[in-house]
């Protein structure tokens, strides 16, 4: 029997990577056979990060689980989930207030390629109010982050060429 390899896109500007992604990564290896953080560049969101950086820190993050890979993208979602032979977006859901826009996204990208499914997971309690913004937050005001982020993309925010305007 063929079996049919599921390959799932997780979309986001990771800026940066968080510990509540990295959650959502490993949940998802538990599910489906091959999962690709793809790196938004996302220059309208103004991210603290540039884009390779971004790349960089989320594929420093994974680098020891299998079945992931990273790729940063710029187009629509849609067509990077066609470049990569995927009909599958995964996103995470960490309280009420996410599910709104996060509906809102899944039903855009429905309309755009109807064969799209959008599956939503939650992280664990410990990372529900992890998010990127928080870390940003943290880091703008010099507070240290290092326990909602992974160790080597902590170290990385800590390099000179890891902070940017």
């Amino acid at each position: 029997m063929k079996r049919n390899v599921k390959r799932v896109i997780y979309p986001g500007t990771f800026d940066p990577i968080t510990n509540g992604h990295m959650d959502i990564i490993v949940r998802a290896t538990h599910l489906f056979d091959e999962i690709v953080v793809a790196v938004a560049k996302s220059s309208e969101k103004r991210p603290m990060f540039s884009h390779e950086r971004r790349i960089a820190m989320a594929k420093a993050a994974c680098e020891k689980i299998e079945n992931v890979t990273v790729e940063g993208f710029s187009s629509l979602l849609v067509d990077f989930c066609r470049e990569m032979d995927s009909k599958i977006i995964i996103r995470g859901l960490r309280a009420v207030s996410d599910f709104e826009y996060e509906l809102q996204m899944g039903y855009a990208n429905a309309s755009l390629d109807p064969e799209i499914e959008t599956v939503y997971l939650m992280p664990s309690l410990e990372n529900a109010f992890i998010s990127s913004s928080v870390v940003r937050s943290i880091l703008g005001h010099g507070a240290s982050c290092a326990h909602l982020l992974p160790p080597k993309v902590h170290t990385m925010i800590q390099s000179p060429i890891g902070h940017e305007e």
